[in-house]
């Protein structure tokens, strides 16, 4: 089964609804040129619809549960990386001499990669910025240990503990940004759906043929938030860095 563009939420949900529509209508087909359900099987298959689609609900309420929880971890492993770059700023005035001053300069241009690469929506873009930040993470190392290899100080030993927070902050959103929902549990959702449709469209029913479309447009609706939550660059719904830029401002600031 071939799975669609991920990072593209609007994708999700027109192929979704597409496959679930023409599942539908197939289950339609199928039951128009058959003969009718007897009692006992009516209420047999009336059982095995019903399980299915129950099945199906807590399988998009739990795959929607972990969208969130990968929403919620990067907005917080934000705030994180804030708070640790701010902190750090602050501990570098600790440093003496040109050294405080060179590594303050550092941390205000990782700053501004940082925000660049949440505010970036091209992929390739953002792989290029990571690659930039990681030469600062080194640069801010060499600006520092030749101090820090003179000095073993308490305080010295208090700015590597920042600067070291720094770097783990920013390992940790790296993870929760590569951290996606399986493609093999999207391909069984996908799947589940389409019998779910299936089933319906088979079943008996006193409405029109538009009522074949209702759950399949309400289940890729779902399909679209799930996906649009769980991606953290290029959907609707984004982390933005409110807290970094806010960092940004008091670091300009007189």
């Amino acid at each position: 089964m071939l799975l669609p563009n991920l990072d593209t939420p609007p994708v999700v949900f027109v192929l979704a609804l597409v496959a679930q529509g023409l599942a539908a209508f197939v289950g339609d087909l199928a039951h128009r040129r058959k003969r009718s359900l007897r009692q006992g099987e009516r209420h047999y298959f009336d059982t095995i619809q019903t399980a299915t689609l129950t099945l199906m609900a807590l399988i998009i309420g739990f795959t929607f549960s972990m969208a969130v929880n990968r929403y919620d971890q990067r907005s917080t492993l934000e705030g994180a990386e804030s708070n640790a770059i701010g902190t750090a700023y602050l501990r570098a005035a600790l440093l003496p001499g040109d050294v405080g001053s060179r590594t303050r300069e550092l941390l205000k241009k990782y700053l501004d990669l940082r925000i660049a690469f949440y505010q970036e929506g091209d992929a390739g873009r953002a792989a290029e910025i990571s690659k930039q930040t990681a030469l600062v993470q080194n640069e801010l190392w060499g600006a520092v240990l030749p101090a820090a290899s003179s000095q073993q100080t308490p305080t010295m030993a208090l700015v590597l503990s920042s600067l070291n927070d720094v770097i783990d902050s920013q390992g940790s959103t790296q993870a929760a940004w590569l951290n996606r929902i399986p493609g093999g549990a999207w391909a069984m959702m996908g799947l589940m759906a389409i019998i779910c449709n299936l089933l319906v469209g088979y079943s008996e029913r006193h409405t029109g043929e538009l009522s074949l479309f209702v759950l399949p447009l309400i289940m890729s609706i779902a399909f679209f938030l799930i996906a649009d939550l769980e991606n953290p660059r290029g959907g609707v719904i984004q982390v933005q860095p409110q807290n970094l830029l806010a960092a940004l401002q008091s670091m300009k600031a007189p």
